[in-house]
């Protein structure tokens, strides 16, 4: 691609979940005193794109968005097809049941899946577990055993029941087939980027080792745990294991298969690695069962986790970091640990480490093992304060940074924390532009999908639900879009005509900014120069 010509560095600031929404009481950033971002309205080029469904590559507008495919759509700069469609398109051809692995998987003593139990089709969708079951049956595997960690983020927050119960009378109606064990996937199994092992190894010794409350079926633990503890989410419910009068229904023992059958790779790659790494420091796994494990995908696909999967992930070429790379540009990436493989891996192209090593330097400020409504700055004023500290050091031509507080903030359902959240997110974006201002920067703000703008669950109608007389509070993404602020008042810059634009049109306008040119494939660029 030409190099055309040196420009200003740019500062890219993702706002993590900060969406635009219905701009009322339900709606935590219109809520919020949003000085800064009000002003960048007023004074910047400002417009609205979309980040959900098939705008970001996901099977249908009715998905929504999330941190995942936003950051993919930013690096790639074009629709790239997601894990959800894959595997839809992957069942639907029969494909992934003539694999290697699945043949495997048929030839093991008890086939295990473990996953995230709902139709959120952010990180699974309960169509593949039920095609996975179904197809076992078929393939005459006659012992299965789910784990079910239920959800409450990317659906309702106590709607596990939805899927729980008639999945049970599912598995009733088969020869040998249960739920084995669960539990709640912000307590276990699903941590990310290191942030708490723990959660992995809580996990590991409820599904593999039969560890946990007992109960005599999925349906009577959650409403056990709903009972005693009224205020509960489906997120947070503690392991527990089902038992009969011999124990234990299902530990996971040697020769069985395993199949983790999330799709998305973030919260998939350490329970891979716990299952198949034989020099593993970060929790005493006990005698470990010789298994056959396989991910849903190849959620690594540069360290190889997992070295077994039934569908082939998305391949990510010609990446804004390449590009920027291949021309000389450096860039500092930074974020807090529940981001910080967004802004690098799936920024990326689902790519481990450094594009450049010479022309790239990243860095992780550690995020909190706290719920983040206790703390709902989080790490947004030292992110910001590194962030200026790159600008100022003449280092770098392009600064990338996300501010995770809008999203993971919002996810707890707390409304006046995400407003404080958003506040300090505002208060960021204040500091750098002061810091752009100063010293000739770029700022380009955005999000990578909606979360913090829908606080409240809506019906079909678009009304508020009530529960007892009070709105029910919504914990996961929206369908909303997102808002793109651009200040470079010192180029000649001015929206292009780009209708329903997405967020992958990010990426081309990126590498506009950098001086470079818009490349082949790439969707349109959100920029042209003003006439």
């Amino acid at each position: 691609m030409e190099n055309l010509k040196q420009m200003p560095p740019v500062v890219f600031c993702i706002l993590d979940g900060v969406g635009w929404g219905r701009r009322d009481n339900s709606d935590a950033v219109f809520m919020a005193k949003t000085p800064t971002l009000d002003r960048l309205k007023a004074e910047a080029l400002f417009r609205l794109l979309r980040a959900h469904g098939k705008a970001v590559g996901l099977p249908s507008d009715a998905d929504m968005g999330n941190s995942e495919v936003g950051h993919n759509a930013f690096g790639a700069g074009r629709v790239i097809e997601q894990g959800a469609s894959l595997v839809d398109q992957a069942i639907g051809s029969g494909a992934l049941f003539e694999g290697q692995s699945w043949k495997r998987l048929m030839g093991c003593k008890t086939l295990h899946l473990i996953g995230l139990v709902s139709d959120g089709n952010v990180h699974a969708h309960i169509s593949h577990l039920r095609a996975l079951i179904q197809g076992a049956h078929r393939d005459g595997m006659t012992k299965i055993r789910v784990h079910a960690l239920t959800d409450g983020r990317d659906v309702s927050e106590r709607s596990a029941l939805t899927w729980i119960e008639p999945l049970e009378a599912e598995l009733a109606a088969l020869p040998d087939a249960k739920i084995a064990s669960g539990g709640g996937r912000m307590l276990l199994t699903m941590d990310r980027y290191e942030a708490d092992w723990s959660m992995v190894e809580r996990g590991w010794r409820c599904h593999v080792q039969g560890e946990g409350r007992p109960f005599p079926s999925a349906t009577a633990a959650i409403r056990s745990f709903y009972k005693e503890d009224p205020k509960v989410t489906d997120q947070y419910l503690p392991a527990f294991v089902i038992e009969d009068t011999n124990g234990p229904v299902g530990r996971i023992e040697e020769g069985d298969g395993v199949i983790f059958f999330n799709f998305r790779g973030d919260r998939a790659i350490e329970i891979s690695r716990a299952f198949e790494e034989e020099n593993f420091p970060y929790f005493d796994r006990g005698p470990r069962p010789t298994v056959f494990f396989a991910g849903m995908m190849q959620y690594d696909g540069d360290l190889k986790i997992p070295k077994n999967f039934l569908v082939n992930p998305p391949v990510i070429d010609r990446t804004v970091g390449t590009y920027l790379a291949d021309a000389g540009r450096r860039s500092f990436v930074i974020s807090e640990t529940q981001k910080y493989g967004h802004v690098t891996y799936f920024f990326n192209g689902n790519r481990s480490g450094r594009i450049d090593e010479a022309k790239e330097d990243y860095e992780e400020i550690f995020s909190d093992r706290i719920p983040f409504d206790q703390a709902p700055e989080m790490k947004a004023e030292r992110i910001t304060d590194a962030a200026i500290g790159a600008l100022r050091s003449g280092k770098f031509d392009h600064i990338r940074l996300n501010l995770a507080n809008g999203d993971m903030v919002g996810h707890t359902g707390n409304f006046e924390a995400t407003v404080t959240a958003v506040e300090c997110v505002d208060h960021c974006v204040g500091r750098l532009w002061a810091a752009c201002e100063e010293l000739g920067a770029v700022l380009l703000v955005t999000a990578d999908h909606g979360n913090a703008d829908e606080m409240v669950e809506l019906d079909k109608k678009g009304k508020p639900i009530l529960v007892d007389g009070n709105t029910k509070p919504k914990s996961s993404h929206s369908l909303n879009p997102v808002p793109f602020y651009l200040w470079a008042p010192r180029q000649p810059w001015q929206l292009a005509d780009v209708p329903e634009a997405g967020i992958a049109s990010i990426g081309g306008t990126l590498l506009l900014l950098a001086g470079l040119g818009l490349p082949e494939g790439y969707a349109p660029a959100l920029i042209e120069t003003a006439a």
